[in-house]
């Protein structure tokens, strides 16, 4: 377990950072560009926690789903610090993303999926404050995804089961924030491609 004595180290002030392992980078690199973004996802999770505490401790759904944001958010640091780690530098008892963890988000997704009434349009983002959030994060999500896609085309030393947790994860955090928003009966807003502005005051 990490020990912090000091938040501040002057280390980074030259545009490097250091992986675990001690390695120095730039830090614009493909690495850090995926990481940070998985640590921007988190963060969005962690409001759309936050949002939770409004409603009754008594409701289920939002005691469930705040289950699985908790877990997600130690599967996301898990997947960074997998990602922080350079290959010859990762040791045995390292946390990291497997299959399981993609079955475990593909089950929330049918969970909840059983609670939904079918889309046939899309819908805007938005609802209640806890969906929106998850709305953000799904957005977030997405471009961690695209990220390591990148990397892993360059570094072919990225397991794929990242990849994949991601591509399911956005799935589950869409599903999420409907299941959220219909629980809060907020209604949803479907595109409609020939809307036209308010009309003049």
């Amino acid at each position: 377990m990490p020990k912090f004595t000091r938040i501040y180290t002057r280390t980074g002030d030259d545009g490097t950072t250091g992986l675990v392992g001690g390695a120095r980078v730039k830090k614009y690199a493909a690495r850090l560009e995926a990481y940070g973004t998985v640590d921007e996802l988190s963060s969005a999770i962690g409001l759309a926690r936050t949002a939770l505490r409004g409603v009754p401790a008594t409701n289920e759904r939002a005691h469930r789903l705040d289950a699985w944001l908790a877990w997600t958010q130690d599967a996301l640091f898990n997947l960074g610090s997998d990602l922080a780690t350079l290959p010859q530098n990762r040791r045995a008892g390292m946390p990291f993303i497997g299959p399981a963890d993609t079955a475990a988000l593909e089950r929330a997704i049918d969970e909840a999926q059983r609670d939904l009434a079918p889309l046939d349009t899309f819908i805007h983002p938005g609802g209640s404050s806890a969906g929106a959030f998850l709305h953000l994060a799904r957005t977030i999500c997405r471009r961690a995804e695209r990220l390591l896609v990148a990397l892993r085309e360059d570094e072919d030393t990225i397991a794929l089961d990242t990849q994949r947790f991601l591509n399911r994860l956005s799935d589950a955090l869409f599903v999420w924030s409907r299941w959220i928003n219909a629980e809060l009966r907020e209604p949803e807003y479907l595109w409609n491609a020939s809307s036209a502005p308010p009309a003049p005051r």
